[in-house]
């Protein structure tokens, strides 16, 4: 085994203490530490440079079953993390390699070598994995092309628009040619944001009036496509303005993560039956089969600054359950990312 000196006695992760009723609290979790985990056969140790954080986590914080195992209580919690090999039991990995993996939440984590991708630092900054070039804009690119099966000329609307998929989404359809794209988010910047930067056709502040009127404004045709990553209101709305054969895409409903109570669909469902729509749920796991395809015609859009993306960095393990925390709230323009 290869190992490198000065590595620290102990390591902190954030364990989930009890499952959240509502609104995540901080009594909720805690930031233990715990003893520097050694790589057994087969795997390497990593210190995290940075940490994922992600609406779908709120979800794992539940009991209930669902696509992915719920966290377990008093244990740390998972995440998508990037960062170096500071010591190898395995081969194919070496100390000095930056590796992309699923044992986040945590300063250092041992790693088995069959789940950990390496990534090239010099092609993009390490975080972009996270991002970009990693499971959002996989993402973006499969519920865009794959479940709502664009077509050039589309006109498109996306919920969410100014986070980390949703941003992905609207460039992507701008770059395959769509007709109109047109955004939602929750602040002017925001707004400004997806008009002047990721070249949205057109954009609106939803908390400046009903999501169906600000929709209709901006779309007096309808919409072709609606990427959904917010639910509630955005869908119904949406519903109301699907054109002949429109397609949604369910990404992610973040304005019901953290209701108490079941949350009524929308009401205008029949509609359709009327224009003989189709409204599709994703993971992106079941897509994987598109990752090289993605990086291969994304990466130069991202090298060249064709495909913009924005992070919003929160520095110190400390603060993780904060960056978390902000996601829910809709407090990061793009990837929230935590460094450490």
């Amino acid at each position: 085994m290869s190992d490198t000196p000065a590595l620290p006695a102990v390591s902190r992760e954030w364990h989930l203490l009890s499952r959240p009723v509502g609104w995540p609290a901080p009594a909720d979790f805690a930031l233990v530490e715990t003893p520097l985990p050694t790589p057994a056969a087969g795997q390497v140790l990593v210190r995290n440079r940075y940490l994922s954080v992600d609406p779908y986590m709120r979800g794992r914080m539940n009991a209930a079953k669902s696509y992915a195992p719920p966290y377990e209580l008093g244990a740390p919690m998972l995440g998508g993390a990037v960062g170096e090999v500071v010591a190898s039991n395995a081969e194919g990995l070496a100390v000095g390699d930056q590796v992309l993996h699923s044992l986040g939440w945590r300063e250092y984590a041992a790693v088995d070598a069959r789940q950990a991708v390496k990534v090239d630092p010099g092609a993009a900054p390490l975080s972009a994995y996270l991002g970009v070039l990693g499971m959002t804009g996989l993402t973006a690119y499969a519920g865009l092309l794959r479940i709502a099966d664009f077509k050039e000329g589309d006109t498109v609307f996306v919920s969410g628009a100014a986070g980390a998929v949703g941003s992905q989404v609207g460039q992507l359809a701008k770059l395959k040619g769509a007709g109109r794209v047109i955004g939602s988010a929750g602040s002017a910047e925001k707004v400004a944001l997806l008009r002047e930067e990721y070249g949205f056709d057109a954009a609106f502040n939803y908390k400046d009036g009903p999501v169906a009127e600000q929709l209709r404004a901006a779309a007096p045709d309808g919409i072709d496509i609606y990427f959904d990553n917010v639910g509630g209101d955005h869908l119904e709305a949406a519903v109301g303005e699907l054109k002949l054969g429109g397609r949604i895409a369910i990404c992610g409903m973040i304005s019901v993560y953290n209701a108490t109570e079941p949350v009524p669909g929308p009401r205008n469902l029949a509609r359709l039956i009327q224009v003989r729509g189709r409204m599709e749920g994703f993971l992106v796991m079941d897509h994987l089969d598109l990752q090289p395809q993605f990086v291969q015609e994304a990466g130069p859009w991202v090298a060249s600054g064709a495909l913009k993306y924005r992070e919003t960095v929160v520095e110190g393990i400390e603060h993780t359950l904060d960056a978390f925390l902000g996601v829910l709230r809709g407090a990061n323009t793009g990837k929230m990312i935590v460094g450490l």
